[in-house]
């Protein structure tokens, strides 16, 4: 293992699963990308929470200036119906809106189905901590994560982990390596550290 230990926030919001009546997906889609995806040591925060924007709000913060996440990823509560209220809870938080990751998010699940474009996800930084709303399917998250894929295994569409490393590293935060068969960790060349 190379890198710096991580701590990621996993935040899935949903009213039905918070509640025990569903079983939630998003923290265990992720926990199993992650375990693919990084070479790094990492460990995460996780919490699972309803769709209500101040527990969202009160959530992030805590998982930002408490439990000292440099990476916080959601899952759940970003389309148009009356209780998603991800974005807003998020943007409420925010020292800084990222746009280019839900730019790109949206994209990238264009691919797939012309409904993406209902998709409010939005992406912050609040303090030394990146936020990024994800998509609540575990596939639509992997995905994101990895990008667009064309029958014959190329990537049409970056996914938008790629460049997740190279903004921690911009702000301050612990050094990430990726497993290159999964996503790549995108740095210019004075910023890649010798194995």
């Amino acid at each position: 293992m190379s890198g710096d230990l991580i701590r990621i926030g996993l935040v899935s919001i949903s009213d039905r699963a918070s509640t025990g009546g569903y079983e939630d997906q998003g923290i265990p889609a992720l926990k199993e990308w992650f375990g693919n995806a990084l070479t790094s040591p990492w460990e995460t925060e996780e919490r699972l929470i309803p769709d209500e924007q101040a527990i969202i709000e009160q959530t992030l913060v805590e998982l930002c200036d408490e439990a000292g996440c440099s990476l916080v990823l959601t899952t759940g509560g970003t389309g148009p119906a009356p209780r998603d209220v991800t974005p807003e809870a998020t943007m409420a938080v925010m020292d800084k809106l990222m746009p280019g990751f839900g730019e790109q998010m949206r994209q990238i699940s264009l691919n797939f189905v012309p409904t993406a474009i209902l998709s409010r996800q939005v992406a912050v930084i609040r303090g030394s901590t990146l936020i990024i709303n994800l998509p609540g399917q575990p596939k639509s998250i992997k995905e994101t994560l990895e990008g667009a894929r064309n029958k014959a295994g190329e990537l049409i569409a970056e996914g938008i982990f790629a460049a997740v490393p190279y903004c921690i590293d911009l702000m301050g935060g612990p050094y990430m390596t990726t497993n290159e068969a999964v996503t790549r960790a995108w740095r210019p060349k004075h910023a890649i550290r010798p194995e």
